[in-house]
């Protein structure tokens, strides 16, 4: 059986290795999961190796205007992962970060419009989220975890838009029929956004006088159904047929 694999893009160490951890719980693949720090290293395995990929977030944004040559041979590698996931159909979730890279390459516009302070908000499905495989288990209403400072503004020409927000109308999409990708964390639960805000504190996605009352707000919300979509996801992939 193939493995999955999450492409990591978070060169702070602490945040990179508890998205880790998250994706290897919520998804239900623990060690299973492999890792690949594409800031750190770059990616030269085939995409065609594994049933299934996910684009974790990251403090890059792929609207940034001026680009470190790290940051730009970053993207320029998970660009190229997505061509060959979407030309030979294999399992694709992109994570915010992931969802502006994927958007972006499908020929959508990503920009700061629709950007969001970290906070817990009510995500409604879209008729087309609640017909489809992985996202139409979840309820119609249900609250998740957002922080960006891009969104997407126009959705890409052949995507179906799965998921919205008051403040973000694209919380969600699918390009062809096994590309996903969120606007919100379905990686992230209370104790996550901890480590999160912990490490982004001065990044500019929240007032730093307002860290207690957000975590208290976060605490006392439930966000136990994105990491639903993960394990959704996974069975998804292992059970599609490219065909």
């Amino acid at each position: 059986m193939k493995p999955f694999l999450l492409l990591g893009v978070r060169p702070e160490q602490a945040a990179a290795d508890d998205e880790y951890a998250a994706f290897a719980r919520f998804t239900g693949l623990g060690t299973d999961l492999q890792r690949h720090p594409v800031d750190r290293e770059p990616f030269s395995r085939d995409p065609r190796d594994y049933a299934g990929i996910i684009i974790g977030g990251s403090p890059f944004n792929v609207s940034d205007t001026d680009k470190s040559p790290n940051q730009q041979r970053v993207e320029d590698d998970l660009n190229r992962v997505v061509d060959v996931a979407l030309e030979q159909r294999i399992p694709l979730l992109g994570a915010c970060y992931g969802l502006g890279l994927i958007a972006r390459h499908e020929g959508g516009a990503v920009d700061a419009e629709f950007g969001e302070q970290i906070a817990a908000v009510p995500v409604s499905l879209t008729d087309a989220g609640r017909a489809d495989p992985v996202f139409g288990g979840l309820p119609e209403v249900f609250n998740a975890i957002v922080g960006h400072k891009e969104a997407v503004s126009t959705p890409p020409p052949d995507s179906v838009v799965l998921a919205g927000s008051p403040g973000a109308p694209v919380q969600a999409l699918r390009v062809g029929r096994a590309a996903y990708a969120t606007q919100f964390h379905p990686e992230l639960d209370a104790d996550g956004l901890l480590v999160r805000m912990t490490t982004y504190r001065d990044a500019g996605h929240f007032d730093p006088q307002e860290a207690d009352a957000i975590m208290a707000l976060a605490r006392n919300t439930d966000v136990t159904h994105p990491p639903q979509i993960l394990r959704r996801f996974v069975a998804f992939a292992r059970s599609f047929s490219p065909a």
